[in-house]
C-alpha cells in the first residue's frame, strides 16, 4: 500500500492574512490575563473575573479571525492543490547543541481546535460568573481557568514537541489546582491527587516517545526539511518516508499512546476522570468533557503519521489504539448505568466517546475522529452546564438524581429543552450533530474492514441511548424528590462540590426562598448557545446531503500532502445509517419503557431484582466497585510497589540515616565528656582554682605583716633596706 498522496505542483502561492501569521497571540493574551489576575485580580471590581472573560474573548476573536482566513485559504486552493500550513518559529533557547525553538503551526486540525477550545473555554467563563459568584477562591479559580486556556491553545498551536509538552503539562496543573479547588473537602483533595497522578503516570510515556522521535528523526529531518527532530511537521516527514526503523517508530507510538491514554481517560487509566468531577461543575464542562481529555486524542490526529505507520493502521486485523478505544467504549458505557450521581454518568458517557474518537483514528477515519471532537464539545459541554444548571438552582447543589431530582422539566424548561437537544446529539440521532460525527465512526471502521469493530461501535451506541435515557427520566420526569420536591437539605449528604459549594453559594442561593426554578441568564444563555450548536454544527460535514456539504472535511483534512497518509471515505448509505438509527431508537424505548416501570411504577418484577438473582447481584456489584480497578491500583499495585518502598525507606532511614545519626551523637557525647573532665575540670578550671589557692596561701602568710604597728613596720623597711645594701656590694666587689 501506497503511504503518501500523489503530489502535485502548487499553482500560486496561498494568502495566509493577518490573523494567521499572528496565530501566536492566542495562547500569549490568556497567559498575560493570568498574570495579572494574579498579581492585581482581588483589587479590581469583580476580582479579576473580568480579565479571565476579556482575554478568552479576544482569543475567541483572534481564533475566529484565523479560522476564516484559513477557510479562505482552503477555498482559494484548486481541488489538487497542497494547503501548506501557516508556521513560524523562533529560536527559544540552546544547550548542548539542542536548539529548543517556539513557533506555530496553523493548519485546519489546529484551526478547528482553537476554535472550539476558545469558544467553550469563553462560555464557561461567563457561566462561572453566576455559579462561582461568593466563592471563598474566587479569583485564584479564574486565574486557574484562564492559564488552562492559555496552556491548551498553545498545545494546540505547537510547532514542535517541547512547546507541545509545555502545554500538555500545563493543562495537568491547572487540572489539580481546579479539581482541588474546594480542598478542604478530603474527597476533592484526593480526587485532585488522584488525576495527577494517574495522569502522570502516562505522561511518562509522552516523554519516552518525544525523546526516541527526536533521536531518531533529527537527522533526517535536518537534512531534507532543515529543521530539528522535535518539529512537529518533520516527524511526520520522517514518519511516511520510509526511513524509520520499524522497531523503534512502534515503540515510540506505544509510549505516546501511553500518554493519550492516561490524558483521555481510556482504558485502563481511565478512573481519574469520574473522580475528577469533584470539582466544580464549570471544570468538569471545560476540562473534562470537552478540551483537556481531548489532548490525547488531538495528539494521535496530530502525529497521526507516527501512529499509522508504528501501529500499522490500515493492516490486517486491529491495533492497539483501536483495542483500547473498543474496550473504552463498552466498559465505561456499562459503568454509567449504576450511576446515580448526575456527573458521574456524563463522566462515563465522556469517556465512552473518547473511546470512539480513538477507535476511529485507529482504523483509518481520521476526519470523522476529529469532526467527532467538534461536536462532542458543544453537546457534551451543554449536558454538563446543565447538570450545573439543575444543582444550582433545582437540587441544592446536590448531583443525586434518584434522590434529589425528578420533575424538573416543569419548573426548569430552558435547561430542559436544552438538555434533550444535547442527549439526542450524543446519542446519534438524525439530524443532530453526533448523528454526523459518530455514525461516520462506525460506518469507516466497518468500511475499512473491521467488523467486529463496528459492531461493538454499534452496541456502544445501543448502551448510550439507553443509560442517557435513564438519566433524562430521573433528572426531568417523574415525581419531584428531595431537594426537587422544595425539602432542606443543609446535612452531609449532598455530593461532591456540595459541601463547598454550600459556602461558596451561601450569599446568592436563593434555591430555599423560592423552590427549584429555571437559572439566571448567565447560565441559561451559554446553554442555548451549546444546543444550537449541537443541533447545527453536524451539518458543516453532512455526509448524506452530498460532498458539497462536506465542508469540514475542506478545511481540516490534508490532502494531496507528503506529511499525512492518503486515506478513503466510507460512501453514505442511508441503509446503514438506518440500522444505527434502529439500534438507538431500541436503547430509548426499551431504556424509557423499564425507568418507567421501575422508579415511577415500582414494579415488584423489577424492583430488587438484583437482590432476588444472584448472578445479576454479582454483575451490578462488579460494576458498582468499577471492575475493581481502584482496588487493584491502591491495594495491590501500588501496595506491592509503594508500600515496600515505603518500608525500604523507612529501614533506611532508621538503621543506616538514623545509626549514623546516633553513632555520631554518640561518640560526640563521649568525646564532650572526656573534655569536660580533662579540659574543662582539670586544665581550665584547675589553673583557675590553684591560681586562687596560691592567692588565698601568699595572702594568709603575709596577713601578719599588716599589724598597725609602726615599730614593726620600720623594723621591715630598715631590714629591706639593709638587704638591699647587702646585694649591692655583693654585686660591686
Amino acid at each position: 500500500m501506497n503511504l503518501f498522496a500523489s503530489e502535485s505542483e502548487v499553482l500560486a502561492p496561498l494568502a495566509s492574512g493577518w490573523f494567521l501569521e499572528h496565530a501566536w497571540l492566542i495562547p500569549v493574551v490568556p497567559a498575560i490575563a493570568f498574570a495579572l489576575i494574579i498579581l492585581i485580580g482581588k483589587r479590581l471590581p469583580m476580582k479579576g473575573s473580568e480579565l479571565g472573560v476579556l482575554s478568552m474573548l479576544s482569543s475567541l476573536v483572534l481564533a475566529a479571525g484565523a479560522g476564516y482566513q484559513w477557510i479562505q485559504r482552503t477555498n482559494s486552493a484548486s481541488e489538487e492543490q497542497f494547503v501548506e500550513p501557516v508556521i513560524k518559529s523562533w529560536s527559544w533557547w540552546q544547550s548542548g547543541g539542542f536548539n529548543f525553538g517556539i513557533g506555530q503551526h496553523i493548519d485546519g486540525l489546529s484551526v478547528l481546535v482553537l476554535i472550539v477550545v476558545a469558544f467553550i473555554s469563553t462560555l464557561v467563563q461567563i457561566y462561572s460568573l453566576e455559579y462561582l459568584r461568593g466563592d471563598r477562591r474566587y479569583t485564584h479559580f479564574f486565574a486557574a481557568l484562564t492559564l488552562f486556556s492559555g496552556g491548551m491553545l498553545a498545545m494546540v498551536l505547537a510547532d514542535n514537541m517541547m512547546l507541545f509538552l509545555l502545554g500538555w503539562e500545563i493543562m495537568g496543573l491547572c487540572s489539580f489546582m481546579l479539581i482541588g479547588h474546594w480542598w478542604e473537602d478530603d474527597a476533592n483533595s484526593r480526587a485532585a491527587l488522584k488525576a495527577f497522578f494517574t495522569v502522570r503516570t502516562g505522561d511518562a510515556g509522552l516523554l519516552v516517545g518525544i525523546a526516541m522521535l527526536y533521536f531518531s528523526a533529527n537527522d533526517w529531518t535536518q537534512e531534507h526539511l532543515g529543521v530539528s527532530g522535535f518539529s512537529i511537521r518533520g516527524i511526520s516527514a520522517w514518519a511516511l518516508s520510509g526511513e524509520p526503523n520499524s522497531t523503534v517508530i512502534t515503540i515510540a507510538a506505544v509510549a505516546l499512546f501511553i500518554a493519550c491514554i492516561g490524558k483521555s481517560g481510556q482504558f485502563p487509566l481511565h478512573t481519574w476522570l469520574p473522580d475528577a468531577m469533584a470539582g466544580p461543575t464549570p471544570v468538569s464542562s471545560l476540562l473534562h468533557s470537552s478540551t483537556m481529555v481531548v489532548a490525547g486524542v488531538y495528539l494521535v490526529a496530530r502525529l497521526y503519521p507516527v501512529f499509522f505507520v508504528g501501529l500499522d493502521i490500515l493492516g490486517s486485523g486491529g491495533n492497539l489504539i483501536m483495542i483500547i478505544g473498543a474496550i473504552t467504549i463498552v466498559i465505561s458505557a456499562a459503568l454509567a448505568f449504576v450511576q446515580n450521581d448526575i456527573k458521574r454518568v456524563l463522566a462515563y458517557s465522556t469517556v465512552s466517546q473518547l473511546g470512539y474518537m480513538m477507535l476511529g483514528l485507529g482504523a483509518g477515519a481520521w476526519m470523522p475522529a476529529v469532526f467527532h471532537i467538534f461536536t462532542h464539545a458543544f453537546f457534551k459541554a451543554c449536558l454538563f452546564l446543565g447538570a450545573g444548571s439543575i444543582s444550582h438552582s433545582a437540587s441544592h447543589h446536590s448531583f443525586d438524581m434518584k434522590r434529589d431530582m425528578g420533575g424538573l422539566r416543569k419548573v426548569m424548561p430552558i435547561t430542559f429543552v436544552t438538555w434533550i437537544i444535547s442527549t439526542l446529539a450524543l446519542c446519534g440521532v438524525f439530524p443532530f450533530s453526533g448523528f454526523f460525527s459518530k455514525d461516520e465512526i462506525i460506518d469507516n471502521v466497518g468500511h475499512n474492514g473491521y467488523t467486529n469493530f463496528m459492531i461493538i461501535g454499534l452496541v456502544g451506541a445501543f448502551m448510550t441511548a439507553a443509560y442517557m435515557t435513564r438519566a433524562t427520566y430521573l433528572t426531568f420526569f417523574g415525581e419531584p424528590r428531595g431537594a426537587s420536591a422544595g425539602e432542606n437539605l443543609h446535612d452531609s449528604h449532598a455530593d461532591h462540590d456540595a459541601h463547598a459549594a454550600h459556602d461558596a453559594h451561601a450569599d446568592h442561593d436563593s434555591h430555599e426562598a423560592h423552590g427549584p426554578h429555571e437559572s439566571g441568564l448567565l447560565i441559561t444563555v451559554p446553554l442555548m448557545i451549546l444546543s444550537v450548536l449541537a443541533l447545527g454544527s453536524g451539518f458543516l460535514n453532512a455526509t448524506p446531503f452530498g460532498e458539497s456539504w462536506e465542508r469540514m472535511k475542506l478545511w481540516v483534512e490534508p490532502r494531496h500532502s507528503e506529511f499525512a497518509p492518503e486515506l478513503h471515505h466510507a460512501p453514505f448509505t442511508w441503509s446503514k445509517a438506518s440500522l444505527s438509527l434502529l439500534i438507538v431508537f431500541m436503547g430509548i424505548a426499551i431504556s424509557w419503557l423499564i425507568s418507567t416501570r421501575l422508579f415511577t411504577k415500582r414494579d415488584p418484577r423489577l424492583v430488587g431484582l438484583t437482590q432476588r438473582v444472584k448472578i445479576l447481584g454479582l454483575g451490578h456489584k462488579f460494576l458498582v466497585n468499577k471492575y475493581y480497578l481502584d482496588v487493584l491500583y491502591e491495594k495491590v499495585i501500588v501496595r506491592s510497589i509503594a508500600y515496600p518502598i515505603a518500608n525500604a525507606a523507612y529501614w533506611f532511614n532508621q538503621n543506616i540515616l538514623d545509626g549514623i545519626l546516633h553513632g555520631f551523637a554518640n561518640s560526640t557525647r563521649k568525646l564532650s565528656g572526656w573534655v569536660y573532665q580533662n579540659i574543662d575540670q582539670r586544665i581550665v578550671d584547675g589553673t583557675v582554682n590553684n591560681s586562687a589557692t596560691l592567692t588565698k596561701s601568699i595572702g594568709t602568710a603575709t596577713q601578719p605583716t599588716q599589724s598597725g604597728k609602726v615599730s614593726q613596720y620600720g623594723a621591715l623597711l630598715f631590714s629591706a633596706a639593709a638587704i638591699a645594701a647587702l646585694v649591692l656590694v655583693i654585686i660591686n666587689t
